[in-house]
């Protein structure tokens, strides 16, 4: 594929060097030179310095024969504007970055109206992740499937575990769990979940489930989750606001601490649900006294 990616952050050039590993045509445009001609010459790939923004610059980076076109800049404003302009001026396909909180109400709107293919934002992704880890701390593994609607969880059966001696089978017939089991790992054995394999202590089991569904199987076999019931957030930067919001409608408590005394007045305001700490980020005898 050609691929345009407009904007030379670390998001930017981690898209740059996997996409031309898989032996795509890359093409990077940044407004700083400098930067360009680093990334150029480390990812082995075109660069043209300029603003991705105008007509000009998309069409010496060759959008008239260009698959897809990908607005990774630090302005959510600046990729839909290189994505309006791209898709009036060729039929490839746009992915725009929006990290600012205010935008992601309206993403699939902006989708839709702008025909866009994609909208990735990376600090969401972050937030949910700890998020999850933070539900389930016990997990080894977490993987997520279908907007996070499903998940897949691996964890260590427990000594002691009401599990133990049960087969794949009660899983349904006795217990009442609506989970999947898909994989065991037995020492150094990899066993799949047949009906009639039967659990043992130090098992790993993988299964899939809903959140909910699979909160109530861990109640159900007492498998102790050591969900976390407050956290102190240090900083207060998009993926701290969108992890605020997860772990407030989580039942979560939390603390938000922010240097900027107007950013913590900001988000006082946007999430009062949260404690907002206007202090010194770095001072210990602060981080104490707020029950760290």
């Amino acid at each position: 594929m050609n691929i345009i990616i407009v904007g030379c952050g670390k998001v930017g050039q981690t898209l740059a060097k996997e996409l031309n590993e898989e032996g795509n045509n890359i093409t990077v445009v940044d407004k700083d030179p400098i930067v360009v001609s680093e990334v150029a010459a480390r990812c082995d790939v075109m660069g043209i310095a300029g603003n991705g923004a105008t007509a000009t610059i998309q069409e010496e980076a060759g959008i008239d024969s260009a698959d897809l076109l990908i607005a990774v800049t630090g302005s959510d404003e600046l990729n839909l504007l290189c994505c309006m302009v791209a898709k009036r001026k060729s039929h490839a396909q746009v992915i725009a970055r929006l990290k600012n909180p205010d935008y992601n109400s309206e993403a699939s709107y902006l989708r839709d109206e702008l025909g866009l293919a994609m909208v990735i934002n990376p600090e969401k992704v972050v937030a949910e992740e700890i998020a999850r880890v933070l539900r389930f701390p016990s997990a080894t593994k977490i993987e997520t499937f279908a907007g996070g609607r499903v998940e897949l969880v691996t964890f260590r059966l427990p000594e002691g575990s009401p599990l133990v001696g049960l087969s794949v089978r009660d899983i349904g017939a006795k217990l009442r769990a609506d989970v999947l089991i898909c994989t065991v790992e037995r020492a150094d054995e990899a066993l799949v979940a047949k009906g009639d394999l039967v659990f043992a202590e130090r098992d790993a089991i993988s299964l899939i489930a809903t959140p909910r569904n699979a909160n109530a199987f861990f109640a159900k076999i007492k498998y102790k989750t050591h969900a976390v019931k407050d956290a102190i957030l240090v900083g207060g930067g998009e993926a701290a606001e969108y992890l605020t919001e997860i772990l407030i409608k989580d039942g979560i408590s939390v603390k938000l601490i922010e240097a900027d005394k107007a950013e913590c007045e900001r988000l006082a305001v946007d999430h009062p649900k949260a404690t907002v700490i206007c202090g010194d980020l770095s001072e210990k005898e602060m981080l104490l006294e707020e029950g760290l």
